[in-house]
């Protein structure tokens, strides 16, 4: 993708060539035929959350259903669905005899538009089941012939009949590793007997599969467990409980076979499900299962990474339907786990001082008791005893102090003696608190010296600056090291002589997929251009450098003299001027230097100050000079600026300040020029009008996400995000809006919504509508095509996602003119997959860039893609360190007809015009935009929000009071007008 350099009165400008660097299969596919202690407690229920009735309404369940599985039915509304020549159906289903003449069943059985009704409403599907994706138009063919591997293994399709039973435990169960030792204790009592030497696969919970039918239906069996961790001399507790088996199905290979060959749409998941579950059954006995993931301290050595967590080392595998059929995706995982150390030398290390000296302060209390609480320990006074407990809180009085009733006379006894007497045991730290363990009811105390950590605790806290590092290190791998270490664990788990695998007839190849594709070289023929997806804009101009006439300064750093701070202000100044923009060298007022705990005080003096001395006009620029370690200032200025006081803003750090860079100061400037309304770089077919589906009309581009909170927080919002490209053709200045939502909720709620106004009725809004609003009056155009580019979607909320979201936009379009339905794109972006791709020989530099990775614009769109479904993976970046992950793109619906190429090299192109950088990035930039957004919007929530967990949602409303609504959510302050129409997320 070559930059060019296009001359202006005599100054250079950047400007991207619209040429695609991607590797395409050129070949069509052809149908194949098929080939061949207590464990924690059970998920949690799904989080119900009541919708405002003034929004559209989702499904009333946030919970993701799998593929081609349909779930309860939800109304949602009728939409107008434009003729496409690549229809993307809906499954036969009742048409209302009032509609007849709306709808036209096609031949083959599916529900589409009329060509001569576009302008009219027909029913969008109710049913996840009755959607059908879009269907891949064709394969790429722009490019050179290249081979690259990827972590996909083949898999060899069973023969054999599958069948399920469910699992009945009486006493119930809730600890799957508890439901896994019985499963194993009855097939190892009556395999060779009552099951008829069938060797199956259990899911932990209520499901078995076998190869091959038991020789019963209905079956109850008893099963005898013994406590190893109680007694040490006396017998130890026997548990008994009652199992019940009973036939429910038998998968259909059949149609597995056939879907992998291209001949059905409909993925049958139980039969993926089996299969999953059977290559996962000798792993989960054998290591701790994290989600779809194996950690073991035996694979690679744990690394320290401070305050009592450890690094364990993994895999992740999950079996998937791709064109080549089924194969198996292996890749490298790292992890956070609790150190297994006694607790008090944990303790210690969380604190970072000596436990044994002094005593603990309430903050010190705080700190222990968040950090162990949920935590499960083992009891090391009882000799071979074991005994294990869970943490469920910390005393507020030392151990000395602490009594308990003995008997129904009230007699009290310290712990101190109880411990004594009891065990032998003396406990010498009184001056500690205990811990709580059991229920609030009935909590037990156990001193800490008493107790250890248990192995194979996930840390699923947030890590501090300090961990993320330490990790970073241990995950961070050169594509050549982790293809070796994915090659040694697929020959270490030995799939082939697994006996689940044998049973159930499943072969797994030990080799890389390897993909033929097509990659397009950077054209050679102009003296400046992108150099493997990276460019430099020392000396180059700014396509559209916007003019600062007012700016000021704040200085919160106190390190930082004020001469120093005037030098950098004048250097920045001066960059900005070489880089294609008009800036005023001299700021408004002198610069003002100000505490970070006075923030909200220093920032309305500033903006005072600025408007008395301009007579009134706002500042266009604050820049803002902060301490290296800010806390929560960064956020506070952030929130103040663009809700309150509706200034942009741009913050540098007090190392950058001290070490100016020439590379730092250029791309500072970048920033500023697209926070204030400016363009950096633009594709060059974007200015020739040559970008197809895109340059003949007016198209609108949008971005969206949602971001939840981090675990362990339970009632925090949900942010949500949507831009959109605000100037066609260029399309590169991107306007945003943001929503706080229900806690964990991933249907953006207000994409349309309507409430009842009591002067206008009925009024519509949402953040659709405001966009394309938008567009309209910055371009006078009104979009007559658009392209929705949704990040942060599963799998198993496609269907959910896409029928909501796909409603909302129908509905703002309506709502601004009648029969106004421009044909949308629905495109998802996922970047949290386990793909990579590797060149076919590290040797050859010509197919690596500098890390080691495969070069930026590599796209691959067979084999291991999805059989019938429109989706590639795009490695649109130069890889920096470690392996580059390629963003998986999902088509789910396509009304304007894109080609492979098409919308490939749309994708791979728009990722040459991100704001911030001279790279190329790894996600298309709107997608990348809504997430800055989203998480720039986490700091507009009021501290006693954020301390509170109070959910939130924003809109268009002022400032002021934002009282809970009826949804339960509050709004959050709204971005100041000027502040909505610029890129303030960048």
């Amino acid at each position: 993708m070559p930059i060019r350099q296009m001359k202006d009165n005599s100054e250079q400008h950047l400007v991207i060539k619209n040429h695609l660097q991607n590797t395409m299969n050129p070949i069509q596919r052809t149908p194949k035929t098929a080939q061949n202690g207590k464990g924690p407690p059970a998920g949690h229920e799904p989080h119900n959350t009541k919708q405002s009735h003034n929004h559209t309404s989702p499904p009333t369940k946030n919970k993701g259903r799998r593929r081609g599985r349909g779930g309860r039915k939800s109304d949602q509304g009728a939409v107008c669905m434009r003729p496409s020549s690549r229809h993307c159906t809906v499954a036969q289903k009742p048409v209302n005899p009032g509609s007849a003449d709306i709808l036209a069943a096609t031949s083959n059985g599916s529900i589409q538009n009329d060509h001569n009704l576009s302008g009219m409403e027909m029913g969008f599907p109710t049913s996840s089941k009755s959607l059908i994706f879009a269907s891949r138009p064709g394969f790429g063919q722009v490019g050179t012939k290249c081979i690259v591997k990827a972590n996909h293994f083949f898999a060899e399709l069973p023969d054999k009949d599958l069948n399920q039973y469910d699992v009945t435990i009486t006493p119930e169960v809730t600890s799957r590793t508890m439901n896994r030792a019985i499963m194993a204790e009855l097939v190892k009592l009556y395999k060779g007997s009552v099951l008829g030497m069938r060797l199956p696969a259990y899911d932990g919970r209520k499901s078995l599969y076998t190869a091959g039918e038991f020789p019963f239906s209905w079956k109850e069996f008893s099963v005898k467990l013994v406590d190893e961790d109680d007694g040490i001399n006396g017998p130890k507790r026997e548990r008994e409980y009652k199992v019940v088996v009973k036939f429910v199905a038998r998968a259909n290979m059949h149609h597995l076979g056939q879907f992998l060959a291209g001949k059905r749409a409909d993925a049958p998941q139980e039969a993926l499900q089996i299969l999953d579950i059977v290559l996962r059954e000798l792993s989960t006995k054998r290591y701790c299962p994290i989600g779809r993931s194996f950690f073991s301290p035996d694979i690679r050595a744990p690394q320290r990474l401070g305050d009592g967590l450890e690094s364990w080392c993994g895999f992740y595998q999950s079996i998937r339907p791709t064109q080549m059929g089924l194969s198996l995706n292996i890749d490298m995982a790292s992890a956070a786990f609790i150190e297994p150390l006694p607790v008090i030398e944990f303790v210690a290390q969380l604190l970072g001082k000596d436990l044994l000296s002094r005593p603990l302060s309430d903050s010190d209390r705080v700190k222990i008791k968040k950090a162990l609480r949920g935590v499960k320990v083992e009891v090391t006074h009882r000799g071979n005893v074991r005994r294990k407990y869970r943490v469920s809180g910390l005393t507020s009085q030392p151990t000395r102090e602490l009594v308990f009733p003995v008997d129904d006379n009230s007699t009290m006894k310290s712990i101190v003696e109880y411990f004594q007497e009891m065990y032998g045991f003396t406990i010498q730290h009184t001056h500690l608190p205990c811990l709580q363990v059991g229920n609030q009811r009935k909590a037990n105390y156990l001193p800490m010296e008493a107790c250890k950590i248990v192995e194979g605790q996930r840390y699923t806290k947030r890590l501090n600056e300090r961990q993320i590092t330490a990790l970073l290190k241990v995950t961070c791998q050169r594509p050549r090291d982790r293809e070796h270490d994915i090659l040694q664990t697929v020959q270490h788990n030995a799939y082939n002589q697994d006996p689940y695998a044998k049973e159930f007839g499943v072969k797994i190849s030990e080799k890389l997929a390897s993909v033929e594709l097509k990659y397009h070289e950077t054209g050679k023929e102009k003296d400046c251009l992108p150099q493997v997806g990276q460019w430099n804009m020392m000396n180059k101009k700014m396509i559209n450098g916007m003019t600062v006439s007012r700016w000021a300064c704040i200085n919160f750093s106190r390190s930082v003299q004020e001469s120093v701070a005037r030098g950098f202000c004048n250097e920045l100044a001066q960059m900005c001027q070489v880089s294609g923009m008009e800036f005023n060298p001299e700021p408004v007022i002198p610069i003002y230097s100000a505490r970070p705990e006075l923030v909200e005080k220093a920032l309305k003096h500033v903006y005072n100050a600025t408007m008395n001395k301009t007579k009134g006009k706002e500042l266009e620029l604050l820049l803002a000079i902060l301490p290296d370690n800010n806390g929560s200032l960064y956020g506070d200025l952030k929130r103040i600026c663009e809700t309150d006081l509706g200034l942009i803003s741009q913050c540098c750090l007090t190392k950058h300040v001290f070490k100016i860079s020439k590379q730092y100061l250029a791309n500072v400037a970048l920033k500023i020029n697209v926070k204030t309304g400016g363009r950096n770089t633009v594709l060059l077919d974007a200015i020739s009008c040559r970008i197809p589906l895109v340059s003949d009309i007016p198209t609108i581009i949008f971005g969206a996400d949602v971001t939840h909170p981090e675990n362990g927080e339970d009632s925090s919002p949900s942010i949500a995000a949507v831009v959109a490209s605000q100037d066609w053709p260029e399309v590169t200045k991107y306007a945003g809006l943001v929503c706080a939502q229900a806690h964990r909720q991933e249907l953006i709620q207000d994409l349309y919504k309507t409430w009842q106004d009591p002067v206008r009725g009925t009024v519509s809004g949402g953040m659709i509508r405001d966009l394309l609003v938008s567009f309209r009056k910055a371009t006078g155009q009104k979009p007559l095509r658009i392209i929705f580019y949704r990040d942060g979607v599963s799998e198993g909320q496609f269907y959910q996602v896409l029928l909501y979201e796909l409603d909302a936009i129908r509905k703002a379009c309506a709502s601004l003119e009648p029969n106004y339905q421009p044909p949308v794109t629905f495109i998802v972006v996922q970047k949290r997959h386990h793909t990579r791709l590797f060149a076919n020989s590290h040797r050859d530099r010509s197919s690596t860039d500098k890390s080691g990775n495969i070069l930026p614009g590599t796209v691959v769109d067979s084999k291991i893609c999805h059989p019938m479904e429109f989706d590639f993976y795009l490695c649109s970046h130069a890889g920096i360190q470690g392996t580059s992950r390629p963003a998986h793109y999902h088509v789910l619906w396509d009304e304007n007809n894109f080609t492979a190429d098409g919308i490939q090299s749309l994708t791979n192109n728009l990722c040459y015009t991100y704001a911030r950088c001279t790279r190329s990035v790894s996600v298309v930039p709107p997608a990348y935009y809504a997430h800055l957004a989203a998480f720039r919007a986490r700091f507009y929530m009021e501290p006693e929000m954020q301390e509170n967990g109070l959910n939130s949602c924003s809109n268009g409303q002022a400032k002021g009071t934002r009282a809970v609504g009826e949804s339960g959510v509050r709004p959050l302050p709204a971005l100041k007008e000027n502040v909505k129409r610029v890129m303030f997320y960048c």
